[in-house]
């Protein structure tokens, strides 16, 4: 199968080949990856592609994927209407 069509990150569309080239330019860490495919910020956060990515930095470097560090989550934001800020504000006097 081509690399190309094997999907780890299903919310970024990002594949095999992706990931695998930013190994070889030397991005070694799932924060690394994350900061350049934007995997593990889709709508899961890495539930889904986190231990993905991880077995393939593993792979590259020749180690156990328990000397992998996780990646960091962050919780979802929503934009916030002013309105609702200000009604709420009102609310509390």
């Amino acid at each position: 199968m081509n690399k190309k069509d094997i999907i780890l990150c299903r919310c970024e569309d990002v594949s095999l080949a992706d990931v695998e080239r930013l190994l070889h330019e030397g991005y070694h860490t799932y924060e690394e990856i994350k900061r350049q495919l934007r995997v593990g910020m889709g709508p899961c956060q890495g539930q889904i592609c986190g231990d993905l990515i991880r077995r393939e930095i593993a792979r590259y470097l020749k180690e156990n994927i328990e000397s992998i560090p996780t990646h960091k989550t962050r919780p979802l934001t929503i934009g916030v209407k002013i309105k609702s800020i200000k009604d709420g504000a009102d609310h509390e006097r």
